[in-house]
């Protein structure tokens, strides 16, 4: 195990660049399944859930090459592909349930051991199984294994979700570019992930209108997709990440190729906060001069407040003026964040789906432990804020979804090391 070493007060100056979102490039992966041939993905993360994902694929018998340097990963898929998902991969990586779609509409068969990935709560898989089996196939969940089968094919349905899933809507996307008919997903997504994923989708030959809408309409093709060069949307959850991090240490960071269309309610919040917010041509740039005011959020689906950035909000109010009230609506058990920020003095109380932090002047360094990929960020960021020196152990969540963490904080002036940890601590 490795953990963060991260020497505090510290002002973040400086340029950082952006790759493409994990959120999408994961999917764009297993959508590949969906074509015969070699697919090259570029802006691809250097993290360790593309390394998992290309290795779940190479179990399905394709042949994945991922080139960090050049941050490109080149899926070649034969005719006859696998539909078992190994658990010992599966397990490590939530996003490996978006095979399930793929490999359905592909080879009319698909199991796929159940999802682990961060421990923020319940994510069910029931809009996931409702959507399939409204489509003609019959799903049920044996021995840790979803296990899916439609013999004679997908076809096209209307299907209602519940709530705008992405997962749901991915799934569902997916399996029916190659079902009979048109299938209509109502409340769906409206992320821009899903409007990339739909995209590349097109680019391959699928039949995909709204997506990025409520209402998203694909009408299936006979026969296979056609593998594509396709480039990843920059990832808006690290571009905020960064932004949030220039406010919490009242540094001044441009950051490129991150879109700030994609996060007007984010750099709303920010610009309450205090900051100086400029749009560049191939990013924006955010300066703090002075300490942050606190800010209410309230997370909500997409083009809502992301519950990703949640905790980056939590520790932006944990050094501001006055108090505020965070609301997570999205996911369960997803303020264990907060519980490690109070041992570095913040002042957080939590009650349900409701956070009430009341600023302080600085933080003080201790030892935390990082729950999931976006915890482990922002307590990172919050020891940059404090006093003294601050040890994030559980690593291996941070690097999960951020390139080059702790060397691009560096970059931008802090002194941050990732060194290995012996400790037994209660991580995933």
């Amino acid at each position: 195990m490795e953990r963060f070493r991260i020497s505090g007060e510290a002002r973040l100056d400086g340029s950082v660049e952006v790759a493409g979102a994990k959120n999408s490039v994961l999917k764009l992966m297993a959508a590949a399944l969906l074509a015969e041939g070699t697919t090259t993905l570029r802006q691809v993360p250097g993290i360790l859930d593309v390394t998992f994902m290309a290795q779940l694929l190479d179990t399905l018998g394709c042949s994945v090459k991922v080139d960090g340097e050049a941050g490109t990963a080149t899926i070649a898929v034969p005719g006859e592909i696998g539909h078992q998902c190994d658990y010992e991969l599966v397990r490590k990586l939530r996003a490996s349930i978006s095979v399930l779609g793929p490999l359905l509409g592909r080879c009319g068969q698909a199991e796929v051991a159940l999802p682990g990935g961060d421990n923020i709560g319940s994510r069910g898989l029931n809009m996931h199984v409702a959507g399939l089996e409204s489509m003609g196939a019959k799903v049920h969940i044996e021995h840790g294994f979803v296990i899916a089968e439609a013999p004679q094919g997908l076809h096209g349905a209307e299907v209602w979700l519940d709530f705008p899933s992405v997962g749901a809507t991915e799934t569902i996307m997916m399996a029916a570019v190659l079902a009979k008919g048109t299938t209509v997903i109502e409340n769906a997504a409206r992320e821009p992930e899903i409007q990339d994923i739909a995209e590349m989708l097109v680019e391959m030959g699928a039949q995909i209108e709204g997506a990025g809408s409520p209402r998203i309409e694909v009408t299936g093709v006979d026969g296979l997709l056609q593998p594509v060069d396709h480039t990843v949307v920059p990832d808006r959850i690290v571009t905020g990440s960064w932004a949030f991090a220039a406010a919490i240490t009242k540094g001044d960071v441009t950051i490129t190729n991150g879109h700030a269309e994609h996060l007007e309610l984010p750099l709303d919040k920010l610009h309450k906060a205090g900051a100086e917010i400029t749009v560049l041509d191939q990013g924006f740039r955010v300066r703090m001069p002075d300490r942050p005011k606190s800010v209410d959020v309230v997370t909500l689906p997409y083009p809502g407040f992301p519950t990703d950035l949640q905790a980056f909000c939590i520790a932006m109010n944990a050094v501001s003026e006055g108090s505020a009230m965070v609301t997570e609506n999205l996911f369960e058990g997803r303020f264990t964040f907060a519980q490690e920020l109070t041992r570095l003095g913040a002042q957080v109380q939590t009650d349900g789906h409701h956070a009430v932090i009341r600023g302080v002047p600085r933080l003080s360094g201790a030892p935390v432990v990082a729950s999931d990929i976006r915890a482990g960020a922002a307590l990172v960021i919050a020891g940059l804020a404090a006093e003294g020196e601050t040890l994030v152990s559980a690593a291996h969540h941070v690097h999960r979804g951020y390139t080059d963490f702790a060397g691009n904080l560096r970059r931008l002036g802090a002194d941050v090391i990732v060194e290995p940890d012996d400790a037994e601590l209660y991580w995933n």
